[in-house]
């Protein structure tokens, strides 16, 4: 199930009419669980008519609802599998298996399906010297969320890396508002911790830009940009690649927007680097020959 249903949705939005649209934006804000009630239940919510969610359901290729809930009910299935669990669904592998196929494949759809535009104004927004930017990411992808900050601290300044306890955390939502811009690295098994994070720090008027998998954390809720990356692969272990590549773009994209700022910062720290290596000092102290 490499396709999610919330994708087909967005890929037909155009298809559909002034009150199919409606029923599709009403499940995309509360996705899968909306589609996990009655029909009348998901009309109510939606503003539309019972037989407008049958019409909608049939539209998106459903003989019935009790199959469009199937469907939801296997995505969702799918999206809270464990490790432990994952594996025991999985074939037997050798090295010419299509792991890195998938990879691959994954990187390709990641950036294929980003709505048109989003990664340059994140770029502008990020390159913005004026705002602040916090990453913070969960168990294992706050890997990422460190690995960026160190990268953008090089070209513009004001960049923090939300690291430690918890109980840590909120000293930084101390002050935070309009200027900031908190970047959440959060994928399946979501982590509630960063959700409240990310609550606190919208509450308080942050920018919150989420970078997860094609489910979408919680944290979709609250966030003004959002990139889902696809990290399902045939192992135990979701991908990482697909969310590592986005942030090279990204990385990338502010290096470029203002690459005199860029060129000055990055050899300001060469000299400071130079400054403290033995080495180098020993070489600028000899006399040429």
């Amino acid at each position: 199930m490499d396709c999610l249903l919330k994708e087909a949705v967005l890929d037909r939005m155009e298809d559909f009419t002034v009150t199919e649209r409606k029923a599709a934006h009403a499940l995309l804000s509360n996705y899968p669980i909306l589609g996990l009630g009655t029909v009348a239940q998901f009309a109510d919510a939606a503003g539309v008519s019972s037989p407008t969610i049958l019409r909608f359901v049939a539209r998106l290729g459903f003989p019935g609802f009790s199959d469009f809930q199937t469907r939801l009910r296997q995505e969702l299935e799918t999206q809270l599998r464990s490790p432990l669990d994952r594996s025991s669904h999985l074939p037997n592998q050798t090295a010419g298996d299509p792991l890195v196929e998938r990879i691959v494949e994954n990187v390709r759809e990641t950036f294929a399906g980003l709505p048109k535009g989003e990664l340059d104004s994140l770029v502008r927004l990020l390159a913005d010297e004026r705002r602040v930017i916090h990453l913070i990411g969960g168990r294992f992808t706050d890997a990422l969320a460190r690995y960026m900050a160190a990268h953008l601290r090089i070209v513009r300044p004001n960049v923090n890396h939300v690291a430690g306890q918890e109980g840590n955390w909120l000293d930084q939502l101390i002050g935070m508002g309009s200027k900031d811009v908190v970047i959440i690295f959060d994928i399946r098994r979501y982590q509630s911790e960063l959700i409240e994070f990310a609550r606190s720090a919208a509450a308080q008027g942050a920018t919150i830009v989420l970078v997860t998998d094609t489910w979408m954390s919680p944290i979709v809720k609250v966030a003004d940009h959002v990139l889902p990356a696809r990290i399902a692969v045939p192992s135990p272990w979701d991908s990482a690649t697909a969310l590592l590549a986005l942030s090279e773009v990204l990385i990338a994209g502010v290096t470029q927007h203002n690459p005199d700022r860029s060129h000055a910062r990055m050899k300001a720290l060469e000299g400071l680097r130079n400054d403290r290596d033995p080495i180098s000092k020993s070489r600028r102290g000899t006399p040429d020959i």
